[in-house]
This record gives structure tokens, sequence and C-alpha cells, in this order.
């Protein structure tokens, strides 16, 4: 009889580990393992009609499903409302309580103007004004005029329907953004100038959880 019992746990274990799908890795003192999708939310990127705007619909089945925002479960030594930014992965992690994390996929900046490091939330903005950086106005003379006066918020506004701006320990502009982005094809590829950009209707739903303030810690990794 104990053989038997024996043999049973055994099969269940078997049958447990071949059910799920683990990744583990550590950067940056942030841990994560046996991470096992519970939630996807696919249907969640049709049109949104927002402050006036209306989002296009994504044609969410021609990206990889990896992208999706998905809840999963998620072990990491940080509290929960810490965002995590993969760059390397392209996903960004906002975590939960009880191990799990809201998944988002991301366009990371071009080799050369990627960005690692700690910062929080300083503020955030819906349907921003974009204000590009002197240095990009020297690489692309296009965009200069919108260096002082800035693009006013609308659906081809490269910052999308929502922007949060980093800020470092010493309570400096970083000049890095998590914001959205009307290019969705560029979801899971280094396109942008440093900035973490996520598709418009994720930005909205990463928007709605964060309370801006020294508190809302953002762990960027390479």
């Amino acid at each position: 009889m104990r053989l038997r019992k024996s043999m049973l746990a055994l099969g269940l274990l078997a049958a447990t580990a071949l059910a799920g799908c683990s990744t583990t890795s550590s950067s940056g003192g942030t841990e994560v393992a046996t991470i096992t999708t519970s939630q996807i939310f696919t249907e969640s990127y049709g049109s949104v009609k927002d402050a006036g705007y209306t989002l296009p619909a994504i044609p969410i089945s021609r990206m990889d499903k990896k992208f999706h925002r998905q809840i999963i479960g998620y072990s990491t030594t940080e509290q929960p409302g810490t965002i995590v930014v993969n760059t390397r992965e392209r996903f960004l992690y906002y975590i939960l309580p009880n191990g799990k994390a809201v998944r988002y996929g991301i366009g990371v900046g071009k080799q050369g103007f990627a960005w690692s490091g700690t910062a929080y939330v300083a503020w955030k903005q819906e349907w921003p004004t974009w204000h590009p950086p002197k240095e990009m106005a020297v690489r692309r003379p296009d965009v200069a005029k919108y260096v002082e006066d800035g693009m006013g918020p609308g659906l081809s506004n490269p910052l999308g329907a929502r922007a949060m701006y980093l800020f470092n320990e010493k309570g400096q502009d970083t000049l890095f953004r998590l914001h959205g982005t009307p290019e969705w094809a560029s979801i899971g590829t280094a396109a942008s100038s440093g900035c973490i950009r996520l598709m418009n209707q994720d930005i909205i739903d990463l928007y709605s959880r964060v309370r801006p303030g020294r508190n809302t810690k953002v762990v960027v990794i390479q």
C-alpha cells in the first residue's frame, strides 16, 4: 500500500512539472521564478474612446502572444507597486501582492540610447505634450520645432495616450519616460530613442495602477 501511494505521489509531481512553464533569471537584485500565465487580456485591444480621442483597435493577433498583457506568477524581492522593466526580455512588470505581476510587452531604446538603473515616477500625464530633447533635434532636424513649443496631444503624438516621468534618487529628471505609442508594431523591438513604450491600451491600464511619488520605484534592467 505504501508503495502504491509513493508511486501515485511521484506521478502527480511529474504531471505538475510537465503542465507548467518556468523561467528563472536573476539581475539587478530582482529574481524571477516559476512564471506561469494565469490570466491574459488579448480581448482588451479594441478601439477605445478616451478624452475626446478614439484610439484605433490594435491587430493584436499579429503580435506574439507573449507580448499581450497578462497576469503571471512572479517571485521578487520588490514591493507591490514597483515597476520592473527588463529591456532584454522586452517586458515591463507591475508588481502585485501574493507573488503576482501584470506583464506588458514593451519597445525599448536603440543600442546606444538605452538606460538602466533605479528611478521613481515623479508625475504622470494623460495625453501629454511631447518635447523632444535638444540632442534628438540635432539628429532629426524635422523635430527641432517641437523642442520649445512641444507637439500637442493627439493620435500621432510619440508619447501616445499617457506618459509617466522618471526622476532619479536626487529628484532630477532622467529624461526617460514610460509612455504609449501609436506604433504598436514596435513592441518587442529596440526602436525608441531610449524611453520605454507600451501599446496605448496597455499604458492606459498601467497608468490607472500607478500613484506618482518616491514610493513608486522603477527598476530598469539591461
